[in-house]
């Protein structure tokens, strides 16, 4: 295998940068020409993504038993990441219905885009050991992209619903994930959901800081991304609060001015 070019390197970033801005422009466009139509119409286009993102994923699970010549090597690459919840959280917004459906498309919207751009920009894990255009790194880039994709034409086609009463339920499936992946990091040498330690990512900053300690460590992880939930529903009230005011302004403005 070739040297990586590495982490940060002008390859990664031009090769990442591509895919995200592929990202943006489908997602931006396929989502405001659907923006209008049925649910249904819109929902066609989460479950290509779904099969896409699981099909890529499964034939990469594939690939690596049979290089390994070890068929349970899927073990070690078991969808319990932050990016590689959404395997199972699109295909869940994309067939469930009611207030799963609802709190599945919420929760890819708030991490899709998020585990999109550390998947890829901030990926030292993978940049760092890997040439850019490996196997690896491509298919990575493909399925953290899709994600990303899904997440925002989730929010530009307007399917999510952002409702109060989901939010303990976007906790749970995150809460949910992060216990599995913990069990799973104590019987294999996996570091699931980067609650062993940073191994490359941004994380690393939270491990050195408190010494990598067991405990602390995943319980600041975990807690970041309560934060990062809250954070991410505040905002989008503030926004769409301000938006609805100015619309409402605009409304008045130009009954006073017909009426004038």
């Amino acid at each position: 295998m070739r040297e990586a070019e590495g982490y940060m390197s002008w390859q990664h970033l031009t090769f990442v940068s591509a895919l995200v801005c592929i990202m943006i422009i489908c997602a931006v466009l396929i989502g405001r020409k659907l923006r209008n139509r049925d649910e249904k119409a819109k929902n066609k286009v989460l479950v290509v993504t779904a099969f896409l993102i699981d099909g890529f994923e499964l034939f990469k699970i594939i690939l690596i038993c049979v290089m390994n010549k070890d068929p349970m090597r899927w073990v070690y690459v078991l969808p319990l990441f932050l990016c590689s919840i959404q395997l199972i959280a699109i295909p869940i917004a994309a067939f469930s219905k009611g207030r799963i459906k609802e709190s599945a498309l919420d929760f890819v919207m708030i991490f899709g885009l998020l585990g999109a751009i550390l998947g890829t920009y901030f990926a030292g894990n993978n940049y760092a050991c890997y040439p850019v255009i490996s196997f690896d790194n491509v298919v990575s880039g493909i399925t953290h992209c899709l994600a990303g994709f899904a997440a925002l034409y989730i929010m530009v086609s307007g399917m999510n619903s952002m409702k109060k009463r989901n939010i303990h339920l976007t906790m749970i499936i995150l809460g949910a994930f992060c216990v599995a992946a913990y069990i799973a990091n104590i019987f294999t040498d996996c570091n699931y959901m980067f609650l062993s330690r940073g191994d490359g990512t941004p994380y690393d900053i939270i491990f050195n800081l408190v010494g990598g300690h067991p405990v602390v460590y995943p319980v600041i992880v975990v807690g970041l991304f309560v934060l990062y939930i809250g954070v991410f529903y505040y905002l989008y009230y503030l926004i769409t609060k301000k938006m609805q005011s100015k619309n409402k302004s605009e409304q008045e403005q130009t009954k006073e001015t017909a009426n004038v």
